[in-house]
């Protein structure tokens, strides 16, 4: 089993009988939880798709093995896949790279944003993008040329301010306040290196304990 699939799927488990030897999978976005497509796999489609990193589908229309992205580019790299509680269905978490869909889409579902946790979670890529481009006129790329302490001097100004907005100010000056907090708490997070994906992973962990 490559190291791209969790320690808790195990293949040998799932049953291809029930779709002919097809399952299907439906594709996730690993960071925001966005559904991207769906697509089925074979025993080959998925051991490529464990082997290389590279989300591997069977296709139906073409009667072979399909890399998404072999084309286009836009590939889907492998972050976890998980069976569902019949083995017969595949959840695959996964990192694209552009969009999904062959309309230009980032999923086969249509651009849907609404969701808050979708939306925090782009933005969060977005922070990322602008940390490894550095765009010009950006007031994010600002802040990262600023460094790390600037950074945090900047998340301690935006806590006070949003301390004070909840004591002394009406919702939404709170909310506004608290908006600014969580967006230089993302550019801090990213110019360590780290993203909400870590944060989420530490209040799992203790929400576990």
């Amino acid at each position: 089993m490559s190291e791209h699939a969790t320690s808790a799927f195990d293949p040998e488990r799932l049953d291809w009988s029930k779709g002919d030897g097809l399952i299907s999978a439906i594709v996730q976005h690993w960071r925001d939880g966005r559904v991207l497509m769906l697509g089925y796999m074979n025993r080959e489609s998925l051991q490529a798709t464990l082997s290389s990193g590279k989300v591997t589908f069977y296709s139906r229309s073409k009667q072979r093995l399909w890399t998404k992205g072999e084309t286009s580019g836009n590939t889907l790299e492998l972050k976890s896949i998980h069976a569902d509680c019949d083995n017969d269905a595949l959840l695959v978490q996964a990192a694209p790279n552009g969009p999904t869909c062959h309309l230009g889409t980032d999923s086969c579902f249509g651009d849907d944003s609404s969701h808050a946790l979708a939306f925090l979670g782009q933005l969060d890529a977005l922070v990322a993008r602008r940390h490894a481009e550095l765009p010009e006129d950006s007031y994010t790329t600002r802040l990262f040329d600023a460094g790390v302490r600037r950074i945090a001097q900047k998340v301690g100004e935006e806590g006070v301010e949003t301390a004070l907005a909840a004591v002394a100010e009406e919702d939404g000056a709170l909310v506004g306040e608290a908006a600014d907090l969580f967006y230089h708490l993302l550019v801090l997070l990213r110019a360590r290196n780290l993203g909400l994906s870590d944060v989420e992973a530490c209040l799992r962990e203790r929400h576990a304990g």
